[in-house]
């Protein structure tokens, strides 16, 4: 099953508290909110992809932990983008002294760009709609983002400032100056 988009715009423009309220009231459900005000309503994903996501998300937080300069977060978690979206990436990392200086309230959504992000394509993902996802995270501040599909067996590598860097079938990625130190190891998440 793939994503229900609606367009709510320019009928209902929804609040950050009442997105929020949107969310807590059908937890049950994966909402995303557009800049342009865009509903999104992603359906759960199969098990195989569930599996590759848990796997990408304990060994960022494995990482994490040891490193200690930051925070992971799973597909879970929403940011307020500056463009006024409301993102939930399959897994993202914030540095803490950013964390820190905002001050956030932990009971709402991050009212950042995280510093990484990655999402990993499932079997109905729409390739585009998560290219321009990719690109929207970059333009709003993420520093690094890898785009991961099985189906193709590639990765895509945005950084800020640089053109996409397309990999096919690599073994690992490197977490370079924004995660340094991370590897990941590919061999049970892209096959």
């Amino acid at each position: 099953m793939n994503a229900l988009i609606l367009n709510l715009h320019p009928t209902i423009e929804l609040t950050d508290e009442q997105f929020f309220q949107i969310c807590q009231n059908n937890r049950d459900l994966r909402l995303e909110l557009t800049a342009e005000g865009e509903l999104i309503i992603m359906p759960p994903t199969g098990w195989e992809s569930g599996n590759r996501n848990s796997r990408l998300t304990q060994r960022l937080g494995n990482w994490a932990d040891a490193d200690g300069t930051g925070l992971t977060f799973d597909s879970s978690t929403g940011f307020k983008l500056p463009n006024g979206a409301n993102r939930s990436p399959d897994a993202s990392w914030v540095n803490r002294e950013r964390l820190t200086a905002l001050n956030p309230d932990p009971a709402k959504f991050l009212p950042m760009a995280p510093d990484f992000v990655a999402e990993l394509r499932s079997a109905t993902d729409s390739l585009e709609i998560l290219q321009r996802k990719m690109q929207e995270y970059i333009a709003n501040g993420v520093r690094l983002g890898w785009l991961i599909d099985p189906q193709n067996q590639r990765v895509e590598i945005y950084r800020i400032g640089r053109e996409v860097e397309v990999l096919q079938s690599p073994t690992s990625l490197s977490g370079e100056d924004v995660l340094p130190g991370f590897v990941l190891d590919l061999a049970q998440i892209l096959s």
